[in-house]
């Protein structure tokens, strides 16, 4: 038995990746990709049902994918658009629930307002998965990526809030408004507490206890889990406490991690998250049969009536209100309109249309119990999941595929940024460069007279500092940098290979060990990822 998953497990594995390569080579964003390719393969006849375990996502894949988004969220940026983002994230879900809850119980026969706010909270919130994933691939501009992948952050835990308190209502008969928002701020705070202080305890045990590489990477990978299930059995937001602990233990981790655990845990980071993420996006599409097995009050075209309408209202709210949060303070404040320039009219286009829904709208609809305590089935589950699966189609698939022809046809640049990152670049390592020629000549400069190897390395830091010149230099007069900075790589990039061909010649003689040829290949590997690293690709 346990051979036989095994079996099924790396075949399914094997064959997610083939279509993650078949994505890349048609130019399409995996997580669209294989939620199409899932539909497709669920459409094979004898295809046998896979129902998402709505436990296996919340529990097993949305501590990590959240923690590892927090970690590379950037803080500054989270900090500077932090209005836009909580604005978003708790003000857009909420009216967006409102919406949805009088929409949706005055189109659908039988559906009740608390039914409605039940569908409302599993819809309202763009999936963090689906914008880290999707957007990583298009070219959008600084602002509009930190403020979607800020607002995905956060807006799980008001989504989820919205959801359990609707979902109390439905079973217990009654709603009250003040233990609701009492509750809310009980929970989101106490999420928040309980992330922070689960940060500062296991930075503060990194700090103190003595570890390697492997111990500090498996301690990343726990830490997210403990963060979640302490938050949730206080009965506090889970998703909230992830998210604080990780964006301050991201924060500190140079206090705590050294550069070797870095380089290993953001390696073994990047494939775990990579491998959830691609079989989060293959079980939505697989998931059709289950989600049309279960519409048995509602036909087929009346599911997707309802969900085409409530979609669109979701679309058009956030959309709407995209435009009067970053218009509205403008009309309502002269000196606002004198100190902050005029807005693009784009950005907030962009920011409407790339909120997708994805797993954890789905795995929300899902949790819902189909029988009430007193044993009755749960009154119109059937068409809340259906509308759920047919807006993340709408939203992942459609407004996925529309947005990179809308980005050409909108023509939106990142002009609005401070510096490009290739000026950033050159400051920042020609002020470390000052910064240790400047250590070497204060505390080394008689062993340098002395040492042959720390005379060369003052030579290595004088002429490296005559390279950052060079380059600031290159920047000023050359018209198109970012042409001869590629230009430049490309060369490197061939001279790395030629490099590799001679030791790889070496290798085939046996004259050298092998264990000092891995040793040198692994530097030739961090040299071209220096350069690999910043070309976008």
């Amino acid at each position: 038995m346990i051979h036989s998953y095994v079996i099924i497990s790396i075949a399914v594995l094997l064959s997610v990746m083939i279509l993650v390569m078949i994505g890349q080579k048609l130019k399409v964003a995996y997580p669209i990709f294989l939620v199409i390719a899932g539909l497709a393969i669920s459409l094979i006849p004898g295809m046998p049902h896979i129902e998402i375990e709505p436990d296996l996502v919340f529990l097993i894949f949305l501590p990590p994918i959240l923690f590892e988004a927090a970690w590379f969220t950037s803080w500054q940026d989270f900090h500077k658009w932090r209005k836009q983002i909580f604005s978003m994230a708790f003000g857009l879900v909420f009216l967006t629930s409102i919406v949805v809850a009088y929409l949706s119980s005055s189109i659908i026969p039988g559906l009740t307002i608390a039914m409605g706010f039940l569908l409302g909270g599993v819809n309202s919130p763009p999936d963090a998965v689906a914008a880290t994933s999707v957007l990583k691939h298009m070219k959008i501009p600084k602002k509009i990526t930190s403020i979607l992948e800020g607002e995905s952050l956060i807006n799980d835990a008001s989504s989820l809030i919205v959801f359990k308190f609707a979902l109390a209502a439905v079973i217990s008969g009654q709603f009250i408004w003040r233990d609701a928002i009492q509750d809310f701020f009980m929970m989101a705070v106490g999420g928040v507490v309980i992330g922070i202080a689960t940060g500062l305890l296991f930075g503060a045990l990194l700090r103190i206890i003595p570890s390697n590489s492997n111990i500090d990477t498996v301690i990343t990978l726990i830490v997210p889990y403990i963060m979640y299930v302490g938050a949730e059995h206080f009965h506090f937001s889970g998703v909230l406490a992830v998210v604080a602990g990780g964006l301050l233990m991201s924060y500190n981790s140079h206090c705590y991690l050294s550069h070797t655990s870095r380089i290993q845990s953001g390696n073994v980071w990047s494939v775990l998250i990579f491998l959830m993420n691609t079989i989060i996006f293959i079980l939505i599409g697989l998931e059709l049969p289950v989600v049309v097995a279960a519409m048995k009050d509602y036909t087929i075209s009346e599911g997707i009536f309802y969900s085409v309408v409530i979609g669109g209202a979701i679309i058009l709210t956030r959309l709407l209100y995209s435009y009067a949060v970053m218009y509205f303070p403008r009309l309502c404040s002269k000196e606002l309109r004198l100190k902050i320039p005029k807005p693009d009219w784009r950005e907030p286009f962009i920011i409407s249309f790339a909120a997708m829904r994805g797993v954890v709208s789905l795995a929300a609809a899902l949790s819902i119990p189909a029988f009430l305590p007193n044993g009755d089935a749960f009154p119109h589950r059937n068409i809340i999941l259906f509308v759920t699966f047919v807006i993340i189609l709408i939203t992942l698939v459609g407004q996925g595929l529309l947005l990179t022809p809308i980005l050409k046809w909108l023509k939106i640049d990142d002009a609005g940024s401070e510096l490009p990152e290739e000026k950033q670049e050159v400051i920042l390592m020609r002020k470390l460069k000052e910064t240790a020629l400047h250590k070497m000549e204060n505390d080394f400069s008689e062993l340098a007279v002395t040492n042959t190897l720390v005379r060369h390395q003052k030579h290595k830091l004088e002429t490296e500092m005559m390279l950052m010149a060079d380059k600031a230099q290159c920047m000023a007069s050359t018209g198109d940098y970012v042409n001869a900075i590629n230009e430049n790589k490309d060369v490197l990039r061939q001279i790395i290979q030629a490099q590799r061909n001679e030791l790889h010649r070496m290798k085939r003689e046996k004259i050298f060990d092998d264990h000092v040829m891995r040793s040198i290949e692994m530097q030739l590997d961090f040299d071209e990822a220096k350069i690999t690293g910043f070309s976008h690709s």
